[in-house]
């Protein structure tokens, strides 16, 4: 699960209010929730969604809480607030104290704005924004030594936020400078080392939406093919980046929300669930790069939009809240992409040369079709029975002499077995697909969502990780000449060539 940050600030307006975020293994969540008095006052309220049924706990303080106020869940089950006061932002942490609310003050960040970003990987660590005009400062805010405390400088304005590995030691930012964003990536425990990771072209606008650090699916955001599109490309593959014409939908907007773990080194098998918005209202997406084809479902009632996070063996979890029931988690099983269907194997009689043959006989495609259960729950249909062949009685032969094997005529090619009808499928040759491991998803829950009393920020010893260094995603050149850069060897020149279309 990949849940990437917005460019939304404390506003005045409360753009957080209400929004649910994920812890980053998925065993708590928090969001401000309201009250149902006549002013409406907002509270933090945790749920818990590692357990058989999920449940909420109200984290109410003395106080009602501004709508403006960031919640960040951490694994052990404490949430941590930012709520603005004067010129600053006060950091604390709430959790479950008897039948009241414990509080644990971290210090405050003097900064006009301060943004969380995502959970990060471990979940016991808070990384938060600080723009300014020509610099932002990532602050550490949870999990130092002695409260809140910066990690680095980086030149111009950043936005965004996306974690590339499971150990938290390669964040990408959307980083504006010179009138241009581009993706860079920052190594926080080495002092904030920072290098270019996404340039498309010199003067196109690159940013990051959303990466899966096991199979190294990136989903990006670029006007680089002349106006603003969604693609996809491979972090560390030779591949172009690819801008399929199925995430331009011309119903509403596509925005990528969650993308399926435990696709070890097979990113064309990930799903990605996209949050759909159109003058209709919002609805729910899925799509795959085998799939090439953007499938759209209706959301469940009550679903909080653009939240959500898969399994390893596809299916996707959809929290909701409705008055009947306030939390609640809808699970879609969507499974992976169904494939071709193979019927047995049939004799090849004379006058059939022309009809259409797949690797093991004639090929019948098969379009999936879900039904919905009692709970919201998706799933395919059973499978149609083969058709079995006919039998003919044997019966002798005169031995004939050996023909030359002649290609039916109107076979399918494999370029037209895509679903898209144009185009090869990318990374699964002849329309076939890689089956994802079954593996689940990490969704453990801690030992105790009520630590001991504290009165002190815990000490964090960072160990010794291997030194890493992120691989530069290749990109596709859209110009004569176009300047490819690595973060270890500095910019290259490149030969030009096309955008690939998806």
């Amino acid at each position: 699960m990949t849940i990437c940050a917005t460019e939304d600030t404390m506003a005045p307006a409360g753009p957080l209010a209400g929004r649910l975020t994920i812890a980053a293994d998925g065993s708590y969540a928090a969001r401000l929730a309201r009250h149902d008095d006549a002013a409406g006052s907002w509270f933090p309220e945790r749920w818990t969604l590692s357990g058989p049924e999920p449940y909420a706990v109200p984290l109410q303080g003395t106080q009602p809480e501004e709508p403006d106020s960031a919640l960040l869940p951490l694994t052990d089950g404490r949430v941590l607030i930012l709520r603005r006061v004067a010129d600053r932002f006060a950091a604390s942490l709430l959790y479950p104290a008897g039948p009241g609310t414990g509080e644990l003050l971290l210090g405050a960040v003097a900064a006009p704005r301060l943004t969380l970003l995502p959970p990060a990987p471990g979940g016991t660590l808070a990384y938060a924004l600080a723009p300014e005009a020509d610099h932002t400062t990532l602050w550490l805010v949870h999990g130092g030594a002695n409260g809140p405390q910066p990690v680095t400088r980086i030149p111009g304005r950043c936005t965004g936020g996306v974690w590339l590995d499971r150990s938290g030691r390669l964040l990408a930012l959307d980083r504006e400078l010179d009138g241009r964003t581009k993706t860079v990536v920052v190594d926080p425990e080495r002092g904030g080392e920072t290098g270019l990771l996404l340039q498309i072209t010199e003067e196109s606008n690159d940013r990051l939406l959303l990466a899966d650090p096991d199979s190294g699916l990136l989903l990006v955001h670029s006007d680089a093919p002349g106006h603003g599109r969604l693609g996809w490309g491979v972090l560390g593959s030779s591949l172009p980046v690819r801008f399929p014409e199925c995430l331009r939908p011309a119903n509403g907007t596509a925005t990528p929300f969650a993308v399926q773990p435990g696709q070890m080194l097979a990113p064309e098998s990930c799903a990605v669930a996209f949050r759909m918005a159109g003058p209709n209202g919002t609805w729910l997406g899925v799509w795959r790069p085998s799939g090439r084809q953007l499938r759209q479902y209706p959301a469940p009632e009550g679903w909080l939009p653009g939240t959500g996070l898969w399994t390893a063996d596809g299916d996707l979890l959809l929290p909701y809240a409705t008055e009947a029931e306030p939390c609640g988690v809808a699970r879609w099983a969507l499974g992976v992409e169904p494939v071709e269907r193979v019927r047995a194997v049939e004799p090849v009689r004379p006058g059939e040369a022309g009809r259409s043959m797949g690797p093991m006989g004639p090929v019948r495609q098969v379009a999936p079709t879900w039904t919905a259960g009692p709970t919201g729950r998706a799933r395919p249909v059973g499978p149609v029975a083969p058709v079995a062949p006919p039998v003919e009685p044997s019966r002798p032969v005169e031995p004939a002499e050996p023909e030359e094997a002649v290609k039916p005529e109107g076979a399918a090619k494999p370029d037209e077995a895509s679903p898209s009808g144009t185009g090869a499928r990318d990374g699964a040759p002849n329309g076939a697909e890689i089956v994802p491991d079954a593996a689940d998803a990490d969704n453990r829950s801690t030992a105790s969502a009520q630590p001991q009393a504290t009165d002190a920020e815990p000490a964090h010893i960072p160990g010794h990780p291997q030194t890493c260094r992120p691989v530069p995603l290749q990109e596709a050149p859209l110009a004569a000449r176009q300047t490819r850069w690595s973060v270890i060897s500095g910019p290259v020149r490149i030969s030009g060539g096309g955008c690939a279309a998806g």
